[in-house]
């Protein structure tokens, strides 16, 4: 049976209650949202000057998961960190990962399932000596299920990395494709009724010779954001780039995104919060202390080796802009 409610309670309802839902599924484990200017994500949470990288976050705003790695790349662990009643926890090592070298989870558009890149054994314990893309799926209690690797169409004997899943299914990634364009390609597997149709690279407007990798693609496929090594613009060990798509559905040239979001370090990772208006990106940028000219004392020195922004991967984030 269906009420009806005086138009008065209806306002009510919507003005007062509704923005609060939404701001509740907002916030952020750095209470400090940025400007135009990056600044480090949730420093001292997430940020903490060990290696951390990569990042997503689940539609409904209560999960986000990242990565951190040794240095030399001796273990890679993704770590999640969830939001209940209302209250980020602390970061806790996510339920599917822990064993192998995990990296790059990547939430679906509609939350249910995660994307993320592993070295890990095949089913029957067969063992791998390059990185595939897995999944896992929301089960019925809200844990996750056993991990399933995306089988032989999508995965290859070579690394394939940094998946990102459109709304229609399409799934973004990066490879070092025999049919590629340059050393790493950004990828995709379109999905069919089937399954995943085989990678195709992606055109000249996004891949070149120099190579391209880590692409995040807007749930609509209206942009996509990634890094590129070596180009005439890149003002350090890789740079951010954006290209969109025109109505007819055809990738447009990519651009470097401004200063001073690039940096004379490695800048890479992109992703868009589901709100659309934040950019979170990983950067081994240096923090200024380090161009000061001038004798240090130890405390200073353990700072700079040890805090943040020490040279190691540090999350950023800053408030995107569509019109880049």
């Amino acid at each position: 049976m269906l009420y009806s409610f005086p138009k008065a309670i209806f306002i009510f309802i919507v003005l007062f209650t509704a923005p609060r839902l939404i701001l509740a599924q907002q916030s952020y484990p750095d209470p400090v949202l940025p400007d135009s200017i990056p600044r480090m994500f949730a420093k001292n949470i997430l940020t903490d000057g060990l290696s951390n990288r990569d990042f997503t976050m689940s539609p409904s705003g209560n999960e986000v998961y990242y990565t951190i790695q040794h240095p030399k790349f001796l273990a890679s662990v993704i770590i999640r960190l969830k939001k209940e009643n209302g209250k980020w926890g602390t970061p806790e090592v996510a339920p599917f990962s822990g064993v192998y070298r995990d990296l790059e989870a990547s939430f679906s558009p509609d939350g249910n399932t995660i994307f993320f890149s592993s070295d890990r054994p095949l089913p029957g314990g067969k063992p791998k000596r390059d990185f595939d893309i897995w999944k896992v799926s929301r089960l019925p209690n809200g844990k996750w299920s056993v991990p399933e690797n995306l089988g032989p169409v999508v995965n290859s004997a070579k690394n394939e990395f940094y998946p990102s899943a459109a709304r229609n299914g399409n799934l973004y990634f990066t490879v070092e494709a025999s049919y590629g364009k340059g050393g790493e390609d950004i990828v995709l597997c379109r999905k069919t009724i089937e399954g995943y149709a085989a990678p195709e690279s992606l055109p000249e407007a996004i891949n070149t010779k120099l190579g391209e990798f880590n692409a995040f693609v807007d749930p609509d496929e209206k942009y996509l954001l990634f890094s590129s090594y070596g180009r005439a613009d890149d003002k350090g060990m890789g740079d951010l780039y954006i290209s969109h798509r025109d109505k007819n559905g055809n990738w447009l040239a990519a651009t470097h995104l401004p200063a001073p979001l690039n940096s004379d370090g490695l800048d890479y990772c992109p992703y868009v919060t589901p709100d659309r208006k934040y950019l979170v990106f990983t950067s081994n940028r240096l923090r200024n202390e380090w161009r000061n000219e001038k004798a240090v004392t130890y405390k200073e020195l353990v700072s700079l080796l040890t805090e943040p922004g020490n040279g190691l991967d540090d999350l950023y984030w800053v408030k995107f802009n569509s019109s880049w």
